[in-house]
């Protein structure tokens, strides 16, 4: 867990994450992060620490950017209560669902591909003996 009192700069926060100075900017433009100034610069404390890290991680399992803002906006307003931790789950089954459906699609087009892979490796075996 980040240490409460550390701050990061735009840049350090970059680094450690991976991104873009540019990319801070955006997530603070769709609300996503709430840096405060310090010397007239922005500062990120461990609330945005955290909060980017959950970012990553839903963007990585597919949640659109508005998903994520209204799941960080339930923590924003404080504890969350039942109907949003129901509200949470029915987007994380859903998402797996979608997922999961994925996965068959892809599963049917492997197995279509390698029936493929086989024939043409059957056919160039044929092809070759016949040119022998």
């Amino acid at each position: 867990m980040a240490d409460r009192a550390k701050l990061w700069s735009v840049s350090a926060l970059a680094r450690e994450f991976g991104l873009t100075a540019q990319a801070l900017r955006f997530y603070e433009a769709r609300g996503l992060l709430h840096p405060r100034r310090q010397d007239g610069a922005r500062v990120y404390d461990y609330r945005d620490h955290a909060r980017l890290r959950l970012i990553q991680k839903f963007r990585r399992l597919g949640f659109s950017l508005e998903q994520i803002g209204e799941y960080l906006a339930q923590y924003r307003a404080g504890r969350p209560n039942a109907a949003q931790f129901r509200l949470g789950l029915a987007r994380i089954e859903a998402r797996l669902a979608e997922l999961r459906q994925m996965r068959r699609e892809l599963d049917e087009t492997i197995t279509e591909l390698e029936a493929m892979h086989e024939d043409a490796q059957a056919r160039l075996r044929c092809a070759c003996h016949n040119a022998a």
